[in-house]
């Protein structure tokens, strides 16, 4: 997930910052011609409120809100209308549960930024996990719309798996496989078409995408929900074999999990 304006973080997720590659023009050249603004052209300020953006960053991917909180702050008393920092306030809440102050800051990121394509999936995302899916797929849209966007597979990821929550599969299916043709060796990809065929009782498409899945998943990172599904999908199948390897999977990494416990008292259909 990612919040960009002028100084933008590359997109799912805050990956890292481009923050000292700003593209404005500042001054003239021998020729007269506009030269591109480096590093040396910022100001002590501004050179302050990426240092602060890159802890900020840093703190939050280690799961470190409170210090990351802090950090963004002084970012944003540096730049008041920095969009980026209000994006990522707003990530930081969202993973400190306070859904409204996310909200929020989501909202004043989008008044400063209106087209940007990073907050706009960003909260996608949050107004997913709201349930206010019809809301969420209009800012993905948005996300997708814009040219400059540079992570449209993962927004339609998240689209895809948000329009899978209303049963709109047909919907779901579009973004996956729009998806698909970007990235086809990622994991939430074959795992999410796998669940639109499935949830249309078409097993043999749906055991295609999960025998993909277990090709480039790594099996710790699968999702207990993900490997039960995938158990399902075999145990349709008939795969015996295909059906234990990945039941062995669940038991391995989630034995205390309610999946497993469905899967012990055989519940394939519920």
């Amino acid at each position: 997930m990612t919040v960009l304006t002028h100084r933008r973080l590359p997109g799912l997720a805050l990956l890292g910052l481009a923050a000292l590659l700003a593209g404005c023009a500042s001054g003239t050249g021998g020729s007269g011609k506009a030269e591109l603004e480096t590093v040396s052209d910022q100001t002590r300020l501004q050179r302050s409120a990426d240092i602060h953006m890159q802890l900020a960053v840093g703190y939050y991917q280690q799961g470190r809100s409170a210090v990351a909180l802090d950090e963004i702050k002084k970012v944003i008393t540096a730049e008041p209308n920095n969009a980026d920092a209000y994006g990522v306030r707003a990530l930081i809440y969202m993973g400190m549960g306070q859904a409204e102050l996310a909200h929020d800051n989501f909202e004043h990121a989008l008044k400063l930024a209106p087209a940007n394509p990073d907050v706009a999936n960003n909260y996608g995302s949050f107004l997913c996990d709201a349930g206010k899916v019809p809301q969420a797929l209009a800012y993905f849209d948005a996300a997708l719309r814009n040219p400059a966007f540079d992570a449209p597979a993962k927004a339609l990821n998240n689209a895809g798996s948000c329009a899978i929550k209303i049963k709109d599969y047909a919907r779901a299916e579009d973004y996956l496989l729009r998806a698909l043709k970007l990235t086809p060796d990622l994991p939430e990809t074959n795992a999410n078409l796998a669940r639109v065929y499935y949830e249309r009782r078409d097993y043999v498409r749906a055991g295609f995408f999960i025998t993909r899945l277990g090709k480039t998943a790594k099996m710790e990172s699968v999702t207990a929900d993900v490997l039960w599904l995938a158990i399902k999908v075999q145990h349709k199948l008939g795969d015996a074999g295909a059906e234990e390897g990945w039941a062995t999977q669940l038991r391995r990494h989630y034995s205390g999990s309610s999946e497993y416990a469905a899967y012990q008292r055989g519940a394939f259909d519920e």
